[in-house]
């Protein structure tokens, strides 16, 4: 009896030892599974060892929670907060564990705190749960597809490569709550999120009362933060589209430590981790003063700051006036500014005075159309009396994209000049109009009294060379008018480079059943393309530019003129053209398998595409680019290389089409600079983009997207990893550095691939989408290298690109809905 009571006594101490000796000797997890838990006091740490999750308890406060912080850092930063709203109220029996069917569940006590709530259960029984060094704590099932991921919730924190904004496929929304103090964690009163009712934005809101606005996207950054940290550079990644509205950023330097808090006190705070220092540097504050407040000034009312005070003016104060001159000048706002001659809306008899340097109002009661012409936006709202003002909000789609603004204009602010602002043209009275009209006029008064001297001598050289050029035009006409068609449209300076057969309009309209809508065969932003048969036979495509088409004309003659030029085997021909009154048409051959996209981004279709056929193409684009680059008798860069605009003959050669926007060069011309960028998202390289530089290293950024697109079967614009966001480019990137880059491939490659073409094909694809021009290869040695000449050099990381598919225009083949979202992604690179 005596020994079993010993015994029972060694036991209880065994026990006791043992349980003190787990405290003492917390576990680092890499993995959460159904077998594995984690118990407070271990931690799940993240591969390298940045991010660290498990149990804290915030300053004095006695409750427990579950966070992730920054491992490596001395100062506990806690950058996410699981059980929030519902803390734990000890340190004893708190378990995180991963319960059927595969949702996260932390429990105390076997009581339930909080879970995953998973929306992507699964009945395989290997789901387990990772920390990733971007600090997203992840559930994956058996074959590592994210069930969910702690990104999609997040807290006070916004990471590189979250995301704020609204998943409009599942409704989850994206935004920042701040901690009601810095010791309680939860849910505070200020949030941070976009407004995507409309054109999206972001706002600062405190319940239902907007504190702050960023305002809308411009390609470049929001017009309400206009000042950087210069020694801080980053991505946003800003995607626009039919299934999600999301702004994000990447940093550019990866060894940087870099977060965004919204904090109790409603700041937005940028912040750096300095390391000699061992503290976080505070890089940007927003509101960063009182002139950020939303609304201060009220409706047409503008603020400023000086070293001292704030102050509200009017807008225009030669057209706007206080509605309330008493409050006003005593420092009340509320009342805001009106117009000093109301709108009467008669006859269409009002117009526009043009802003510039402004935060655009508060988008609230607006609407947008991205495909619209700016004219086209001003005749829209001019004919809608209740529509206050227009602009276009992205100045890089110029002249494409309209933005309308239906009530009073809100929350304006009018910036220094070069400071970030837009141009917006506000609706005035025709008396308004009048007003500036007169005011040109008179200071054009003094030069009236030499203007009729020099009219004469400009009239009398005008009538000599109108006469000349009438005689010229009219023998041409002549010659010409055998052949059945007129170029009164096409510049004389070009008919003598022509050299293409003229077909009338009555022979092709035969051609194309009168242009039957039962024989197209693809549509764009310049015009529809049909199929047709001449009268011997010949099957052709015509391209019939569209009238109504605000760039049509110059393009079509570019088009003319270059590719009457160029013959090459990977080239399409150009068979002949009509113009004749407004109708104007390109005949070209017909290519029976139509356009690559039509196959290889159809799971279907695409299985016609072996990998022998795929690396014939990925050889042939680059011939004909070659070609174009530095055999052709003009030295021509393409602009718009896409897989639309890649032709497959019926042996599946291919042959770029589409010179609408291409541009020749002279001598050694390589690169020019243009102020209208055209094109298509996900194919641009960076420097045309965004600074509107082109080279034949801009055409071989396209290729290399093009290549990833035919290795892959996915297309660069649309496609995200599901695990880490990446586009295409930087998918194909994080496979390249991990060893894995035949992981890429269409999966109908499987039996055909030939291993060491397709590696070598990715190696060429990533070379030419460097971020930096100067380090892509030219055309020549693209040729070598899919040859299988010599050793591939390694590529420097790519522009993750695909996303500035938000904004420049893909003029020639997308789509916008007006009124909604656009189908449109951008990043802007480098914003400072």
């Amino acid at each position: 009896m005596l020994m079993g009571g010993k015994a029972a006594i060694c036991l209880f101490l065994l026990l006791f030892f043992s349980l003190q000796f787990h405290k003492i000797h917390s576990v680092e997890l890499d993995t959460i599974s159904e077998s594995r838990f984690l118990t407070d006091g271990d931690t799940l740490v993240s591969e390298t060892g940045i991010f660290e999750l498990g149990f804290f308890q915030p300053g004095s406060s006695k409750n427990r929670y579950l966070g992730i912080w920054y491992k490596q850092i001395v100062v506990k930063t806690v950058v996410w907060v699981a059980n929030r709203d519902h803390p734990l109220p000890n340190a004893t029996s708190n378990m995180l564990k991963i319960s059927s069917p595969g949702i996260l569940v932390l429990s105390n006590n076997n009581t339930m705190i909080w879970s995953s709530n998973t929306t992507k259960t699964t009945s395989s029984r290997n789901v387990t749960s990772k920390l990733h060094d971007n600090g997203n704590l992840v559930l994956l099932d058996q074959h590592e597809n994210v069930l969910w991921q702690s990104f999609d919730y997040p807290t006070d924190t916004l990471l590189p490569g979250m995301k704020l904004g609204k998943n409009l496929v599942t409704g989850l929304e994206w935004h920042l709550w701040s901690w009601k103090n810095n010791q309680d964690p939860s849910t505070g009163e200020i949030t941070w999120g976009a407004d995507t009712r409309v054109y999206p934005e972001n706002k600062m809101k405190q319940g239902e009362r907007i504190r702050f606005r960023g305002g809308p996207w411009n390609n470049q950054k929001f017009t309400g933060i206009s000042q950087f940290n210069r020694s801080l550079t980053f991505t946003y990644v800003v995607s626009i589209n039919k299934n999600e509205i999301s702004f994000s950023y990447n940093l550019d330097i990866s060894s940087i430590i870099s977060r965004v808090v919204l904090n109790s006190s409603g700041q937005l705070e940028s912040t750096v981790w300095v390391e000699d220092g061992k503290k976080w540097q505070l890089s940007l504050t927003l509101p960063r003063d009182i002139c950020d407040t939303y609304n201060i000034c009220s409706a047409y009312g503008s603020c400023s700051v000086d070293t001292v005070t704030q102050s509200c003016a009017c807008l225009d104060e030669k057209r706007f006036v206080p509605r309330n001159e008493k409050s006003w000048n005593s420092a009340d706002w509320s009342g805001g500014c009106v117009r000093r001659t109301p709108l009467d809306c008669k006859n269409g008899s009002e117009g526009f005075i043009k802003y510039s340097d402004v935060k655009l109002p508060d988008t609230e009661s607006s609407w947008f159309n991205m495909s619209m012409s700016l004219d086209e936006c001003e005749l829209k709202c001019l004919k809608n009396c209740t529509c206050m003002a227009y602009a276009n909000p992205d100045p890089s789609l110029a002249p494409m994209g309209c933005l309308l603004w239906f009530e009073d204009l809100k929350d304006i602010r009018v910036y220094p000049q070069g400071s970030g602002g837009q141009d917006i043209y506000v609706r005035m009275a025709s008396s308004e109009l009048v007003a500036q009209s007169n005011f040109k006029k008179s200071r054009g008064a003094q030069i009236k009294i030499i203007l009729p001297s020099v009219l004469t001598g400009i009239l009398l050289i005008g009538v000599i060379s109108t006469w000349l050029w009438y005689a010229r035009r009219k023998r041409t006409q002549a010659k010409l008018m055998g052949e059945g068609g007129s170029l009164t449209h096409v510049s004389e300076s070009h008919e003598e480079d022509l050299q293409l057969p003229l077909y009338s309009f009555s022979t092709i309209a035969i051609a194309t059943s009168k242009f039957s809508t039962e024989n197209i065969l693809g549509e764009g932003g310049f015009g529809t393309v049909y199929k047709g048969v001449l009268e011997d036979g010949l099957e052709i495509a015509v391209k019939r530019l569209s009238k109504t088409s605000n760039q049509g004309v110059d393009e079509f003659k570019n088009e003319v003129i270059c590719i009457s030029k160029l013959q090459h085997r990977n080239l399409v021909k150009l068979l002949g053209c009509c113009i004749q009154g407004d109708e104007r048409l390109l005949i070209y051959e017909y290519m029976r398998n139509k356009s690559l996209d039509s196959l290889i981004f159809d799971k279907t279709q695409s299985r016609v595409l072996d990998w022998t056929k795929r690396f014939n193409i990925i050889k042939g684009i680059a011939k004909g680019l070659l070609y174009l680059h530095h055999d052709s008798r003009l030295r021509i860069i393409h602009r718009d290389l896409k897989a639309s605009n890649i032709l497959l003959d019926q042996d599946m050669n291919p042959k770029i089409s589409d010179f609408g926007i291409a541009r020749s060069f002279g001598g050694n011309e390589t690169e020019a600079n243009t102020h209208r960028v055209v094109g298509t998202y996900g194919y641009m390289s960076p420097e045309y983009a965004l600074d509107g530089i082109f080279s034949i290293k801009s055409d071989a950024f396209s290729f290399g997207v093009l290549v990833l697109e035919i290795v892959s079967g996915n297309k660069n614009r649309g496609f995200i990893h599901p695990e880490n966001d990446n586009n295409l480019i930087g998918h194909a990137w994080s496979l390249y550095n991990e060893g894995k880059s035949m992981e890429l491939i269409d999966a109908n490659l499987a039996d055909s691939c030939n291993p060491p073409e397709v590696l070598r094909s990715i190696g060429v694809g990533l070379l030419c989408v460097q971020q930096h021009a100067g380090d892509r290869p030219n055309m020549s040695s693209v040729v070598q290298m899919l040859s299988g000449e010599g050793t591939l050099p390694q590529p420097k990381e790519p522009a993750f690109f695909m996303n500035k598919e938000f904004l420049v225009a893909d003029f020639t083949s997308s789509t916008y809905q007006a009124g909604s979202v656009s189908d449109l992604t951008i990043t802007d690179l480098d914003a400072r």
